[in-house]
């Protein structure tokens, strides 16, 4: 399987380089900032300064990373950081916004760009978060003696690393110095696989969360739009999505108010929302100083950067994707104390699990079980304000990841 995996890698590479710009602007960006990589690190990194190393695959795990990030960058002044992303709607938005000190792409996983990349940057320590791992990295920094960590690792009896077929995978976690789970089941799956440093901490990005929220203050446009009415944000939402939450829109008697943050924002998926919709609707970008946003009953944002703060102003939340692979950041509003409605696919995510069974946040199947979800909760205030105190409380208790890694390092 190694030689399988090193030979696919080889020939990804290479199709990316002959073929990447007729591909989408994800790719060619990725092409793009794999080619300019090594010149980056060159550029932004002080080569005579001892270097700490995170790694994440895309924003949602930047997310978990920050709040270590930024304990480290308080506490370790002789060190730099250096940030590496995998995706790049991660890099392209934080490229020029995060404390740490370089951020790159992180090179395509061959042994060659191993090699390369860990002689120039020569890390102290690394920080993996999650679940973006890459073994030809992990051989060698175990082969190296780097201290390696993994920050809000979640592992099942099926994860790939421990397929029976393929020991290579499982043997380069022996690479990390210690694992920080998020979980018990987490801990006892590794420890059966043979791992035993291994530290239940919880999921950084609660203490993200928590920070945002502490100091969010209401945007004028939202508390404009919204008046009096209830408030429904859907977040980060795809069209399987769009298509349930615009007919119950469409066709409910209910006055309330929806703000869409579509996952993509480009003018054509834009355009397909708008499309959907039989109600007054506004873009974000269309709102002017004098414009009246009493008489739009949808508010569609097509901008990045706000929706983790415009939950402060929700009643209830829909958190898209769950029709998809996986869900997106529910953390994001149950901080803020909302009820939260999402598709079937949550068996990824611990927090979304905790919180169905709990009763914060309802999983729904189908249009009739959406209607049903949003008719209870739009027409029993009693019952928001039952589901939106599980939210808040499960969170609250979740808080506190980052000071129990911050004991456990050896700087």
């Amino acid at each position: 399987m190694k030689y399988l995996y090193n030979i696919l890698l080889q020939i990804s590479e290479k199709l990316l380089e002959l073929f990447g710009n007729f591909f989408g602007q994800k790719v060619r960006y990725f092409k793009a900032g794999q080619k300019q990589v090594f010149k980056r690190l060159n550029t932004c990194l002080n080569l005579g300064k001892k270097t700490i190393w995170f790694h994440v695959s895309s924003l949602g795990e930047y997310e978990q990373a920050l709040p270590v990030i930024e304990k480290i960058k308080s506490q370790y002044i002789d060190y730099q950081i250096l940030l590496t992303f995998f995706s790049p709607s991660g890099y392209e938005v934080r490229k020029d916004s995060t404390p740490a000190d370089c951020v790159s792409y992180l090179p395509v996983d061959t042994r060659k760009n191993v090699q390369k990349f860990l002689n120039l940057v020569q890390p102290e320590v690394v920080f993996f978060v999650k679940y973006d791992l890459w073994p030809n990295y992990l051989h060698e920094l175990k082969k190296r003696k780097i201290t390696t960590y993994l920050i809000s690792g979640l592992f099942t009896e099926n994860h790939p690393f421990f397929k029976a077929y393929n020991p290579w995978l499982k043997k380069s976690l022996g690479a990390f110095t210690r694992f920080f789970v998020q979980d018990d089941n987490s801990r006892k799956v590794l420890n059966k696989q043979g791992f035993e440093r291994v530290t239940v901490t919880g999921d950084t990005r609660f203490d993200r969360v928590f920070q945002i929220a502490q100091t969010a203050d209401s945007y004028d446009f939202v508390k404009n739009f919204k008046y009096d009415r209830i408030l429904l944000i859907a977040g980060s939402t795809w069209p399987k999505d769009e298509d349930l939450l615009a007919r119950y829109i469409n066709n409910s008697p209910a006055d309330f108010k929806t703000i869409i943050a579509p996952h993509e924002i480009d003018d054509e998926h834009i355009a397909n929302i708008e499309k959907k919709l039989q109600v007054q609707f506004i873009r974000y970008s269309e709102i002017k100083q004098n414009t009246d946003l009493s008489e739009y009953k949808v508010l569609i944002l097509n901008t990045i950067g706000m929706l983790n703060k415009i939950y402060k102003d929700a009643d209830i939340v829909y958190i898209g994707n769950g029709f998809g692979k996986s869900i997106h950041n529910i953390q994001e509003p149950a901080v803020f104390g909302v009820p939260i409605i999402t598709g079937p696919h949550i068996e990824k995510f611990k927090e979304a699990i905790d919180l169905k069974i709990a009763g914060g946040l309802v999983s729904i199947n189908n249009y009739t079980e959406l209607k049903n979800a949003l008719d209870s909760l739009i027409q029993n205030p009693e019952l928001r304000k039952q589901k939106a105190g599980i939210t808040k409380t499960y969170a609250l208790q979740n808080v506190g990841a980052t000071e129990k890694i911050m004991t456990h390092l050896n700087l």
